[in-house]
């Protein structure tokens, strides 16, 4: 945490300033996030290429009775099977869910503490002692649906402070100082986060759309040819359509249009906040402004609103 120029000589807070136990979790979450999208994405490939070889002329063969075509699908389709072995052992998908909420919530209690947010106000008797309670229950209520915390394993983040020196140095800061940083550093970079992931939905859902369109239209195109025996062969059409659905359960999988819906709501809510607290929030009601933000911004608000809006 830096000093910057400012009326109120006002503070920067970032991620960095947060406890080993976040970013170890946070990295864990990254890693398990892109070994499960890796593995879906390389599973629905396999598919494709196995349909693909499928089409290929039954002319192509090694010797007499080998047939090169037939040996490639197969192989593509073993690949396939042998991804989803390996998913289902690891666990990706889960621990990637799992990791993600544990180091969302680190990251909002530290907020909430660092901030005077409820129930870390001014008013509590112990803020440090009830933060370490508050934390440690949510993380043992997350260890129970299977969350591993690294503390067992990893000796540098089990011997890391839950409470670092930025976050006290921000807690003591007057409440001005507090609420321009929160402002600054949370609430907005929240808000543009959702903003941008809105829009990188949008372009997403746009290309994919597009994609399994022309995927469709060229198998109708070859199948309207071999309705009227303008063409002999329909292999191809099994190809188009192997790809198109591809497409179609990759664009599911992203869940790229509600998280459109989804992702815009959250902004428009932060906004809102952002609006009550630059002007009519005060000094009383602010831990309780905090605590629906951070309300707001959390996973499992937005796992709702996109459940709601499928």
């Amino acid at each position: 945490m830096s000093g910057i120029p400012g009326p109120l000589h006002s503070t920067v807070f970032r991620n960095s300033d947060l406890p080993a136990l976040f970013h170890h979790t946070d990295a864990i979450a990254i890693s398990r996030q892109r070994e499960a999208v890796g593995s879906t994405r390389r599973q629905l490939l396999f598919l494709v290429l196995g349909a693909a070889a499928a089409a290929l002329p039954s002319s192509w063969k090694l010797g007499d009775t080998f047939q090169l075509p037939g040996a490639l699908s197969a192989l593509a389709y073993a690949g396939v099977l042998l991804l989803g072995y390996r998913v289902s052992r690891r666990q990706a998908k889960s621990q990637w869910q799992l990791n993600r909420s544990a180091a969302e919530y680190i990251k909002s209690m530290c907020w909430r503490y660092s901030v005077h947010g409820t129930p870390f106000d001014s008013r509590s008797p112990d803020g440090d002692d009830l933060f370490t309670r508050r934390l440690e229950e949510g993380l043992r209520e997350l260890a129970k649906v299977g969350w591993r915390d690294p503390r067992t394993d990893v000796p540098d983040v089990a011997g890391g402070e839950l409470i670092t020196p930025a976050m006290r140095r921000l807690r003591e800061k007057p409440f001005g100082i507090r609420k321009e940083t929160y402002i600054r550093d949370r609430l907005i970079e929240q808000r543009n986060w959702y903003h941008r992931s809105a829009e990188i939905s949008r372009k997403a859902t746009l290309l994919w759309s597009g994609t399994i369109g022309m995927l469709t239209l060229l198998a109708l195109f070859f199948s309207l040819l071999h309705t009227f025996s303008l063409a002999e062969s329909i292999n191809v059409v099994g190809m188009l359509s192997a790809a198109a659905a591809a497409c179609l359960a990759w664009s599911e999988i992203r869940r790229h249009q509600p998280l459109i819906a989804a992702h815009s709501l959250v902004e428009e809510d932060l906004a809102a906040m952002h609006t009550a607290m630059e002007t009519t929030v005060t000094d009383t009601q602010w831990p309780s402004a905090v605590y629906e933000t951070e309300r707001i911004v959390s996973p499992q608000h937005t796992d709702w609103l996109v459940r709601h809006r499928s």
